[in-house]
């Protein structure tokens, strides 16, 4: 096939580049570098096309390559993370086939509060919550149990999030609000801190739903490990990973309740109303109560992160995976 690789601009790997060439964990393309890679490997013609803010890239980069579908790696437009969906929107109203989630499962789970309401509504545990928007003056906490974390209502990749994050009063709850509403520039969204063990779960499917292996958060170097939490450092500095132990590996779980938590994300990707892939994130509290924390639609598919490694548990290569995103794509779009 010939393939649209849609990227940001500053992600677009240098062209001919090798592996051997650069450091996988210093570059920040490294997903879009295995996105080709696969989709080269795999025999198809491969178009990267770098977006900023103008939609007319697009439309130029369709009407010159004339792809037959698009592989969406897109996070944001115009430095917004919300505007991904409308993005997506124009892409269908060009009736060009892309991987991933359409415009309405994106707009429901990038904002954590909305995603709430509708879990709670289907009767699917999550953190009670409470949103502390920007341009407003801080309202009074609500009835909520300490530990709070505070995080952002709609960004991703553990922005903001670090040790200060977890809140045990209202001085440093306050704090982390303002950090949240006026250094980084967004809403905040404070929730009950689940202590427990936490969970990565890939979800693919349009109507037909499965669930990848369960793969699971390690602090093996902490004396209390349920207390901790994948903060920014945790994911991206290696010295800290190591000093604290931190690695993601297959949950080792009984089977009923794997059985749980497998129920648990289909039903969650189901009422968000998502389709091609994504990946719930979970807690179970020391008396097996499971909630659902996060769910990313189009989550990172790099071929060592949590999700393509998840994959891999189940004996379905990196190639292989990219070649199902690329066929829920191909089924999606002539359904629609």
């Amino acid at each position: 096939m010939k393939i649209l690789v849609l990227m940001h601009k500053d992600l677009v790997p240098p062209e001919d580049i090798q592996e051997k060439d650069f450091n996988k964990d210093e570059v920040p393309w490294i997903t879009e570098y295995d996105v080709i890679k696969a989709l080269r490997e795999l025999g198809h013609s491969v178009f990267p096309c770098g977006v900023i803010s103008d939609l007319k890239v697009i439309k130029n980069a369709i009407d010159e390559f004339k792809p037959t579908l698009i592989f969406n790696l897109l996070e944001e437009f115009d430095g917004e993370v919300l505007f991904d969906q409308n993005v997506v929107s124009y892409l269908e109203l060009l009736r060009v086939p892309y991987t991933g989630c359409n415009p309405r499962g994106l707009m429901l789970a990038r904002d954590k509060a909305l995603t709430k309401k509708i879990l709670l509504f289907h009767r699917l545990k999550t953190p009670q919550f409470q949103v502390f928007p920007k341009n407003k003056k801080t309202r009074k906490l609500k009835h909520l149990e300490y530990p709070l974390i505070v995080k952002c209502l709609t960004e991703e990749a553990s922005l903001a999030i670090a040790k200060a994050s977890i809140v045990y009063n209202e001085e440093k709850l306050r704090e982390r609000v303002q950090y949240i509403n006026q250094k980084i520039g967004v809403d905040a969204i404070v929730e009950e801190f689940i202590e427990g063990r936490e969970f990565y779960v890939g979800v693919m499917g349009n109507y037909q739903i499965k669930t990848l292996p369960i793969w699971e958060l390690k602090f093996e170097k902490v004396e209390k490990p349920e207390k901790e939490l994948y903060s920014n450092r945790a994911k991206w500095n290696n010295k800290y990973r190591d000093r604290k132990g931190i690695k993601t590996e297959h949950a080792e779980l009984d089977t009923e309740t794997v059985k749980r938590i497998q129920h648990i994300c289909k039903k969650a990707y189901k009422h968000l109303n998502l389709n091609g892939y994504a990946r719930v994130d979970l807690r179970m509290n020391s008396n097996g109560d499971i909630y659902i924390i996060e769910v990313n639609p189009n989550p990172n598919i790099a071929r060592e992160d949590e999700f393509a490694s998840s994959a891999a548990h189940r004996e379905i290569q990196y190639t292989k995976l990219i070649t199902q995103i690329l066929k829920l794509a191909k089924s999606w779009a002539k359904k629609v």
